[in-house]
């Protein structure tokens, strides 16, 4: 899978108009989660969209952003029903963590990731910090990426 890697102020209407649908589609319809699906670090200077689309459909995404002085973040991971099960996300999360140690390489990666999903992120040396907690009623878990 190809993807490209862009700020906000890279896209154009169509490819905007087709994340935010992906997006919308996945973390608000199919899991059944109605909460503000955009927020501020969709448009700051620093973040980075990964992404590919085929059709005018959104296969997958995810953004890498500045979350503080300490981590970089890697969040809003999809890979469309259609195309899951092909490994496009193990493709698109190693993408992502390179996208931040290029980005940021003095910080660790931080992930707000849900449970069901926890060994699948150990894979790429993820580990948990704090207690399990609900997010948007869906369980959640907070991973670090050590990179130094």
């Amino acid at each position: 899978m190809q993807f490209k890697c862009e700020s906000f102020e890279a896209f154009d209407t169509h490819t905007l108009f087709t994340i935010v649908r992906g997006r919308v589609d996945v973390f608000v319809v199919e899991q059944a989660c109605p909460y503000p699906e955009l927020d501020d670090h969709d448009v700051a200077v620093t973040t980075r969209h990964i992404y590919s689309i085929d059709n005018n459909k959104l296969l997958s995404y995810a953004r890498c952003y500045d979350r503080n002085a300490q981590y970089s973040s890697i969040g809003r991971v999809l890979v469309n029903e259609k195309v899951r099960g092909k490994g496009y996300a193990s493709e698109l999360v190693a993408t992502a963590i390179k996208c931040c140690k290029d980005q940021w390489p003095e910080r660790d990666i931080y992930i707000g990731a849900q449970t069901y999903l926890l060994d699948f992120y150990r894979s790429f040396g993820f580990e948990s910090v704090g207690e399990e907690y609900l997010e948007d009623g869906i369980p959640h878990q907070d991973m670090i990426l050590k990179v130094v």
